[in-house]
């Protein structure tokens, strides 16, 4: 894949948030702006610049040589002090023993399938001594094998209420065994939680931050060597409380997790992308993201291709292929107002399309609109292709091509739940399955 090196290209991306801006205000009435001028303390509007920052990372002759976290951090870092613009990795191999984190304003690029990043093994280790809640240092067991810079992820038992403890953490300083971490730990970590301390982490990770893209990589979890650690924590990409983001052209794989996940993440574009072979969810607009856009995006071979999470609100699925997840798209906890448009399901092992029934009617995800999708052998023999449980209401379900090749068994096309409302159908075709439209009473 060709990186997107132009000018055009990169105001196309890294400066969404101005574009996003100047819609806004054109759209309350005041006038646009015709002239712009970069403006003290004004991150909204600037020029379109014909030149801006690169610098490279990678092979020799880079601006920053040799692969791994630590170069590609330099060089984020080093774009990011200088005002934002472009890191560019050249091919190659990087192989993780800490999480990349993004900064507000830098532009990650790479040459496609020949810029691979990925990580090291896990490795774990217990601890020796327990930590407090105020502490800011773990004691690990020895023959561990974690050095300075590394990331971690700690888990435990809490040890008053029986809840799970997750902590990402970087190793910063050593004396032995003694590790100095870069926050405090905020929980009494006691050995009797049995806490374990893991070379678990995000490949890519952002928070807390705005104005930036990730474009052309491949990114590799090496889901058959890490343990689990689910997409509230991390992914190939994490992000946690970030706007203005986009993500193209990249292909996320093999992650024992999700592969992009996006949490409390506003404006977020993932257009052009592939995530497959995941144990969790290959796009995961996670709680509270606002306004996501995931567009042309191949999705296979995960536990569920999109799954919106917890109020995730007037979002855009659009022209997506997702194929032999065990759930297509996934919709529940007050997602509402999002439209799910002209996508290709097909091979979903569990079903095509769900409304998950959550704790009740005010949980569920309202009025929402699925249009002129295209599903294909979905589901098992009893299961429904679009299947609307619990007290969902006001969803348009309208023109929309539901067919089934492997014989109709006990197939349904379209499910709608005893306690749904308000649930309109109109426009769909439906071919192969045994029962078109089920209302269950």
């Amino acid at each position: 894949m060709t990186p997107l090196s132009s000018r055009r290209a990169f105001l196309g991306t890294a400066a969404a948030a101005t574009l996003v801006a100047r819609r806004a205000l054109s759209d309350d009435g005041r006038p646009p702006v015709a002239r712009p001028r970069a403006t003290a303390f004004d991150a909204r509007i600037e020029p379109d610049w014909e030149e801006r920052l690169v610098v490279t990372c990678g092979p020799a002759g880079s601006d920053v040589e040799g692969f791994g976290a630590r170069p590609i951090q330099a060089a984020i870092d080093l774009v990011a002090g200088q005002g934002g613009g472009t890191v560019r990795l050249g091919p190659g191999r990087h192989v993780l023993r800490a999480a990349v984190r993004l900064r507000s304003g830098v532009r990650v690029e790479g040459c496609g399938a020949d810029t691979v990043i990925t990580k090291i093994p896990c490795h774990e280790s217990g601890l020796a001594e327990d930590s407090d809640w105020y502490d800011r240092e773990i004691t690990l067991a020895p023959g561990h094998g974690f050095r300075v810079g590394d990331s971690i992820c700690l888990r435990a038992t809490n040890p008053h209420d029986g809840g799970p403890l997750v902590f990402k953490r970087l190793l910063v300083a050593r004396s032995g065994d003694r590790f100095k971490l870069d926050r405090a730990l905020r929980e009494n970590v006691w050995s009797s939680g049995k806490p374990i301390v893991q070379a678990l982490f995000p490949l890519l990770w952002g928070e807390e931050i705005e104005g930036f893209a990730v474009e052309n990589l491949h990114l590799d979890g090496d889901r058959a060597r890490n343990p689990e650690l689910d997409g509230n924590h991390a992914g190939c990409i994490f992000l946690q409380d970030c706007r203005d983001v986009a993500i193209r052209g990249v292909e996320a794989r093999n992650n024992h997790g999700d592969g992009i996940s996006f949490q409390i993440c506003h404006d977020v574009v993932v257009e052009g992308c592939t995530s497959r072979d995941h144990s969790g969810l290959g796009l995961h607009p996670g709680s509270g993201s606002q306004r996501p856009l995931m567009r042309g995006n191949t999705l296979s071979g995960n536990a569920i291709g999109i799954f919106f999470c917890w109020g995730v609100k007037n979002g855009l699925a659009e022209e997506n292929d997702c194929t032999g997840n065990g759930v297509g798209i996934s919709i529940g906890h007050r997602d509402t107002d999002n439209l799910v448009r002209s996508n290709r399901i097909s091979e979903s092992t569990t079903t095509g399309l769900l409304f998950r029934p959550e704790r009740g009617a005010s949980f569920c995800g309202h009025r929402n609109r699925i249009e002129e999708n295209r599903f294909a052998d979905n589901g098992g023999e009893a299961a429904a292709v679009i299947d609307v449980q619990g007290g969902t209401e006001e969803v348009a379900i309208v023109g929309n091509t539901i067919s089934e090749s492997r014989g109709a068994a006990g197939r349904v096309g379209i499910r709608l739940g005893a306690e749904t409302r308000a649930i309109r159908l109109d426009g769909n075709t439906i071919t192969g399955v045994a029962t078109p439209i089920e209302r269950l009473s």
